[in-house]
């Protein structure tokens, strides 16, 4: 039976987030911390800090989502390009969405001390954006939804409440890295497979809830 590289970096994130949840100097030092990295150079923080969370609840949703999307994802980078490569290619995208979804706050807060940011939300959102690309009409139950809504119309509200909510500092939510994350998603999809555009579309004119 292959290896399971979601069941990998859940396994991997759960740790490292216990860890550092229990061990604040070591949490201090590997969140995103944008006055840090921009001007002591500590680049590493843009990746370390997708493997921690702020508390249980936030661990708990954000790997519960990528249980749900990142074995689908895996097994079409299977399909397109067999194990090996499929299995490089999906880390290497996970690990890539959690860096650059960071990037617009590194640089919008740079000279703020106290911005931190942390959690795999980018990575997720990436995951769950490059799914949707393929599986545009597959429905996506939300935890506190009883019905499912097809990944398009889920993926559309999802962009338009982040753009939204990312100019609202209040809440404390880094929007922004959603936003860039599920960026990522589509993008990736569209690189690995440019016909992916012409069937996304394809399958949502076929959906009987169109007409």
């Amino acid at each position: 039976m292959p290896v399971s590289l979601t069941i990998i970096i859940i396994i991997v994130t759960v740790l490292i987030s216990i860890r550092a949840e229990n061990n604040p100097e070591l949490k201090s030092r590997l969140v995103m911390n944008a006055y840090q990295v921009r001007h002591y150079n500590q680049y590493y923080r843009l990746l370390t800090s997708g493997f921690i969370h702020s508390g249980y609840v936030h661990l708990g949703f954000n790997m519960f989502a990528l249980y749900c999307f990142g074995e689908h994802l895996e097994r079409v980078m299977d399909y397109y390009f067999g194990p090996l490569i499929g299995s490089i290619l999906f880390i290497a995208f996970y690990l890539i969405s959690i860096v650059l979804s960071d990037l617009k706050s590194l640089f919008k807060y740079s000279n703020y001390q106290g911005y931190n940011s942390l959690g795999a939300s980018g990575g997720v959102a990436a995951v769950l954006f490059a799914f949707i690309m393929f599986y545009p009409l597959a429905e996506i139950s939300l935890m506190f939804i009883p019905i499912g809504i097809e990944g398009f119309i889920l993926g559309t509200l999802y962009l338009i409440y982040s753009y939204f909510q990312g100019k609202n500092l209040g809440d404390k939510i880094n929007h922004d890295a959603h936003m860039f994350g599920a960026l990522c998603g589509i993008a990736f999809s569209i690189i690995i497979h440019p016909k992916v555009v012409i069937e996304f579309f394809q399958q949502i004119m076929n959906w009987p809830g169109l007409f």
